[in-house]
């Protein structure tokens, strides 16, 4: 009989270690966390200094069960969950449930599952420590408190089924001030010139004029001087550049990277990186460190020689720039560097290649750039102002040493950035001339600040000292669970500008006028009408709680409570009556006085109000007075729109719905947009309308077309019905058949053909399924 019990997180972890630990170890694992605070308001006692009540969520209760006749059985248990904030408490959770004493109990941590890391844990274990404790405990709390008080005022003053949270509410408030901002923003133009001339025969030069005109009028005599001009070389500079490579990952650059270079969302990434780290393959996944220990360096210095030579390795020691980073911890790294390759899917296998790629390139030499700088003098005939630009400007790079670039290049958010795609220069001598091949004027227009994908906004959290590594994926996932931001891909739109050409070989001047598209979004982050409602209530009500420097400092505080330098009880003390004093005064809160509604204006013909406002199943427009004489008709708003910028016009088109598209076997097909978007009825049959369609527009054939689809669709669903009880159908599903009894969904065996089953055999199996489990009642308060 095993002697030593090892307790772990995941499954996948404890599979992982039970490999490296002898016979007299068994591992088990906790599943994540064993006991949380009830969904009820007796949770927190607040009088007697904020003392919580815990039970052991239903979930894990076998898992108890499983634990207590492995202790039983052992002489020693070791606690090995993770090594940050959470996976202490976790640890501390079990000792507490478990019984644990303190002479059979050790706690042990890791970076990472390797067979050295986890040998060296077991022979220096140490107590649990109760401060990193309290700091995630503080943390549960008080995002409880807050989403427990503030949550049912929001349903009392603007509309029920809402949330709020500490981080989550700033994150959302993030996303609407850009969305405002953008919303603001005037685009200005000016006219960009670039020119092509010929070195020799086989050679082309491109260039840039420095200067940008304001105006068409100023481009265009600019061009005008230029037709008898002469250019030459009037300078050459050469300069020696170098670049460093980035630091290795930590848990915020990592999420950044992988969404730009990779396109996965944070969430993904955070899972994948959990399998890797669960499979022993690279370092902790949770951490806002730039170190590597000693022998990661010296691993790493051994792969480089190995592989590039002695001459592209350049040991570094970073420091990371955040005073929270607990240095302690390291970056996230391969636990091999010798393995170039990892993971069991593809996604993983990417994953580990950047990781594996950006490590590596921290321990690497600098690059070493020979970078050009060219100025073309440009030598008026005619007429030319005093004010007319004297030169153009080409950039040229040339790599003299690879360095860290033979392996990896960081990527940037900013999509114009050409910084490292600079190209190589013909070769050039001062004094040289050149002959002008054209010269082109291009009117471009300044660009708003972009909207956040959810990578930009986790970086924006971190520069703002909100959240920690492991908060952040979860806060970018809640704020798109509750409705506030929706990502999404959005069309950009058509925009004219001008081009002003001068070819000299023809010495004649074009003026065009050119369509772009512009504006198109990718994976971008957008706050719906709830978020910008929610969010104004939050701002004018309750500021300090959505307030980014009182958020950070929170944070902060957290920080203090795990470094022994606050008591927990005190700081939650000290929050709390500010905040339930604003919960309590809220009660005066008229409802009206939320801006939730909108007039636009009134209906030209009937004279009636046109009100833009947040109804029961999202923003609506309402034409009329709920308490006037005829009942007011309503329509939802389309996607893109907003309560705060429809106009009057763009209402009354959407009154127009539900619109008669024409008749089809006898009875009408009508358009409109429902709580799930636009969609086309015939009878009692739904077909919703793809993106390129338009409700508005959408013509009798199309509708047909796609009623059709979805009748058929229908069709081919149903495996087997039975007459003698129209309530028992064998159905085709999303993941495979299944049988339908009234309102019971359940599975069919495998050994079972779906298209065989009788009558009986469907009621016999329904009758043995097991109930599941019902959501929780209406009325009560859902869990933050």
């Amino acid at each position: 009989m095993p002697k030593n019990l090892v307790i772990v997180e995941s499954p996948a972890k404890a599979k992982t270690i039970e490999g490296y630990l002898g016979k007299d170890y068994v591992v088990a694992s906790s599943y994540g966390h064993i006991r949380d605070l009830p969904k009820d308001d007796k949770a927190i006692d607040i009088k007697n200094g904020f003392k919580p009540t815990y039970e052991v969520s239903p979930d894990k209760k076998d898992v108890i069960s499983q634990l207590k006749k492995l202790v039983k059985d052992s002489e020693l248990i070791f606690l090995a969950s993770d090594d940050d904030r959470e996976g202490e408490a976790i640890s501390w959770h079990l000792k507490e449930e478990l019984k644990l004493k303190d002479e059979q109990t050790r706690r042990i941590v890791f970076r990472e599952i390797t067979k050295n890391a986890i040998l060296n844990a077991i022979q220096t274990p140490r107590g649990i420590d109760l401060d990193l404790v309290n700091a995630q405990q503080a943390r549960r709390i008080l995002d409880r408190l807050v989403g427990f008080e503030l949550s049912p005022v929001l349903w009392k003053k603007i509309k029920r089924g809402l949330s709020a949270g500490r981080v989550q509410s700033v994150a959302v408030r993030l996303v609407v001030e850009r969305e405002r901002e953008i919303k603001d923003f005037n685009a200005k133009s000016s006219y960009k010139v670039s020119a092509e001339f010929f070195v020799d025969e086989n050679s082309i030069l491109k260039a840039d004029l420095p200067k940008k005109f304001d105006t068409e009028e100023e481009a265009l005599a600019f061009l005008e001087a230029c037709r008898d001009a002469e250019y030459q070389i009037d300078k050459l500079e050469k300069k020696p550049v170098k670049k460093s490579p980035a630091p290795p990952f930590t848990t915020s650059t990592l999420q950044q990277e992988a969404s730009r270079k990779l396109g996965f969302s944070v969430s993904q990434t955070m899972t994948l990186a959990q399998r890797l780290y669960e499979a022993g393959k690279i370092s902790y996944m949770r951490t806002d460190s730039t170190n590597l220990s000693e022998e990661a360096r010296d691993a790493a210095a051994k792969e480089i020689k190995s592989t590039f030579g002695d001459k592209y390795h350049h040991q570094r020691t970073y420091k990371t720039k955040s005073e929270s980073a607990q240095e302690a911890h390291e970056a996230i790294r391969p636990t091999d560097f010798s393995a170039k390759e990892a993971g069991k899917e593809r996604n993983e296998q990417r994953l580990y290649e950047l990781i594996w790629k950006r490590a590596i390139a921290s321990q690497m030499s600098n690059a070493e750039i020979e970078r050009t700088l060219v100025t073309i003098g440009i030598n008026y005939k005619g007429q030319a102002g005093n004010d007319m630009p004297t030169h153009f400007s080409a950039t040229g790079e040339v790599i003299k040493f690879d360095g860290f670039l033979k392996v990896y290049i960081e990527s940037t958010d900013d999509e114009e950035n050409d910084e490292d795609r600079k190209g190589m220069l013909p070769p050039l001598k001062e004094g040289q001339k050149l002959t002008l091949d054209f010269m082109k004027a291009r009117q471009g227009f300044t660009r708003h600040a972009p909207r956040y994908t959810e990578a930009s906004l986790v970086k924006k959290l971190e520069e703002m000292s909100i959240g920690r590594p492991s908060t952040y994926a979860p806060t970018i996932s809640t704020v798109q669970k509750r409705g506030y931001v929706l990502k999404e891909d959005r069309p950009g739109v058509e925009r004219q500008y001008k081009e002003i050409t001068f070819k000299k070989k023809e010495n004649k001047i074009e003026n065009q006028t050119l369509t772009e598209t512009t504006g198109a979004e990718k994976k971008k982050l957008f706050p719906t009408d709830v978020a910008m409602v929610v969010n104004d209530f939050l701002v004018e009500y309750f500021e300090n709680v959505i307030d980014y420097s009182f958020t950070a400092r929170v944070e902060k505080e957290f920080d203090e409570i795990a470094q022994g330098k606050k008591e927990w009880d005190k700081m939650l003390d000290e929050f709390y009556q500010r905040f339930h004093s604003k919960i309590e005064s809220s009660e005066q809160i008229d409802r009206s006085q939320v801006k939730s509604d909108r007039l636009l204006g009134d209906d030209p013909k009937t004279g009636l109000p046109v009100i833009a406002r947040l109804g029961k199943f999202g923003p609506m427009v309402q034409l009329g007075e709920t308490d006037g004489e005829e009942k007011p008709k309503y329509a939802s708003l389309r996607k893109g729109q907003f309560i705060e910028t429809i106009t009057l016009e763009e209402a009354m088109e959407l009154f127009k719905l539900p619109r008669e598209v024409g008749e089809f076997e006898g009875e009408m097909i009508t358009a409109n947009i429902g709580r799930f978007g636009p969609y086309v009825r015939h009878k009692n049959l739904f077909a919703s309308l793809p993106k390129e369609d338009d409700p508005l527009s959408v013509d009798l054939e199309r509708a047909t077309e796609l009623i059709l689809a979805k009748r058929k669709a229908e069709a081919e669903k149903y495996i087997k019905v039975f007459d003698e009880n129209e309530d028992v159908q064998v159905l085709k599903g999303r993941y495979g058949p299944y049988i339908k009894v009234g309102k019971k969904n359940v599975k069919i065996p495998k050994d079972k053909e779906p298209s065989e089953l009788t009558l009986e055999e469907c009621l016999e199996l329904a009758e043995k399924a097991p109930e599941k489990k019902g959501r929780a009642t209406k009325g009560r308060a859902k869990k933050k």
